[in-house]
C-alpha cells in the first residue's frame, strides 16, 4: 500500500512539473510579439515578478522540507524562466514602466523575500520555521489565485474573452489538480489547499469562455450603435444643407449684375457677371425715369 501511494505521489508530482512546465511557457508569444516591435506597449511586469517571488518561496519551504524534491526542480526551472522574462521586459520597457518594474522587484524580492529568510532563520527553528514558511506560501498562493477574479469580472462586463486564453486556463486548471493530489498525498496542506481554490477559478473560467466565447463584446455593440445614430443624423442633415446651399446660390445669383455681351446670342462665362441672352431682353417691361428739373 505505502509503494502503491509512492507511486502515485511520484505520478502526479511529475505531471504536475510537466503541466508547470508549460504554463511557465505561455508568455513566449507576448514577448515574441515585444521582440517584433522593441515595445512592451501595455504590457505590465508584476505577473512576472510575482512568479519570480512565489516560486523563490517555494523553493526555500522545499529546503526546509525532506520529501518534496519535485517540488524545487519545477520552482527552479520557473525561476529561470521567470528571471528571462524580467529580464527582457527591462530592455523593451520605456524609462517609467523600467523604473516601477525595478521598484517592484527591489520590494518584493529583495525586501519581501529577504525579509521572509531573514526573520525565520533567526527567530524560528526546526520544525517551526517550516510552519510559518508554509503558512506564508499558502496565503500567497491563495493571493495569487484570487488575482484572476479582476480578468472574471472583465469577461462578464464585456462579454469578451480575449483577455482569458482558454488554454491558459486548461493548463492552470491540469496544474492545480496534479500539484493539489501531490500534496494530498504528501500529506502536505500548504501544497493542497491553495490548490482546491485554483482547480475552482479555473473551472469557472472555462465555464465563462464557453458561455460568452460566440457574444459580440458589449464594447463592439455600443460602437455599433453609435455609428448607426451618426450615420443617421448626417443623412437628416444633407437634405437641409443642399436646400440651403441651393436658397443661397438662387439670392447670389439676383444679387449679381447683368451685362448684355454682343454676339449671336449665346451666352458667355464670366466669374464676376450673369450674361443674358439679348433675346431675353425682348419680353422684359420698358421703365421709364422720369427726373425733375
Amino acid at each position: 500500500m505505502t509503494g502503491n501511494m509512492a507511486h502515485l505521489t511520484l505520478a502526479f508530482g511529475l505531471l504536475g512539473n510537466i503541466v508547470s512546465f508549460m504554463v511557465f511557457l505561455a508568455p513566449i508569444p507576448t514577448f515574441y510579439k515585444v521582440y517584433k516591435k522593441k515595445s512592451t506597449e501595455g504590457f505590465q511586469s508584476a505577473p512576472y515578478v510575482v512568479g519570480l517571488f512565489s516560486a523563490m518561496l517555494w523553493i526555500y519551504y522545499a529546503l526546509l522540507k525532506s520529501n518534496v524534491l519535485l517540488l524545487i526542480t519545477i520552482n527552479s526551472v520557473g525561476c529561470f524562466i521567470e528571471t528571462l522574462y524580467i529580464c527582457f521586459f527591462l530592455i523593451y520597457a520605456p524609462k517609467k514602466a523600467r523604473m516601477e518594474s525595478l521598484k517592484l522587484i527591489v520590494l518584493l524580492i529583495v525586501v519581501g523575500f529577504g525579509l521572509i529568510v531573514v526573520l525565520t532563520q533567526f527567530f524560528a527553528s526546526g520544525v517551526t520555521r517550516g510552519v510559518i514558511v508554509g503558512w506564508i506560501c499558502l496565503v500567497f498562493s491563495l493571493c495569487v489565485f484570487v488575482a484572476p477574479l479582476g480578468v472574471l469580472r472583465q469577461v462578464i462586463k464585456t462579454k469578451s474573452v480575449e483577455y482569458m486564453p482558454i488554454l491558459l486556463s486548461v493548463a492552470l486548471t491540469l496544474s492545480a489538480v496534479m500539484w493539489f493530489f501531490y500534496g494530498l498525498l504528501l500529506g502536505d496542506f500548504n501544497i493542497a489547499i491553495p490548490n482546491v481554490l485554483g482547480f475552482t477559478f479555473g473551472i469557472i473560467q472555462m465555464i465563462l469562455y464557453f458561455v460568452y466565447k460566440n457574444k459580440k463584446p458589449i464594447i463592439y455593440e455600443k460602437t455599433f450603435k453609435f455609428e448607426e445614430k451618426v450615420t443617421k443624423m448626417e443623412e437628416q442633415r444633407i437634405p437641409e444643407f443642399k436646400d440651403t446651399k441651393s436658397i443661397d446660390v438662387v439670392k447670389l445669383k439676383g444679387m449679381m449684375p447683368v451685362e448684355i455681351l454682343p454676339g449671336d446670342g449665346k451666352y458667355a462665362h464670366n466669374a464676376n457677371y450673369t450674361v443674358v441672352e439679348p433675346q431675353a431682353l425682348q419680353n422684359m417691361p420698358n421703365h421709364t425715369i422720369e427726373v425733375g428739373a
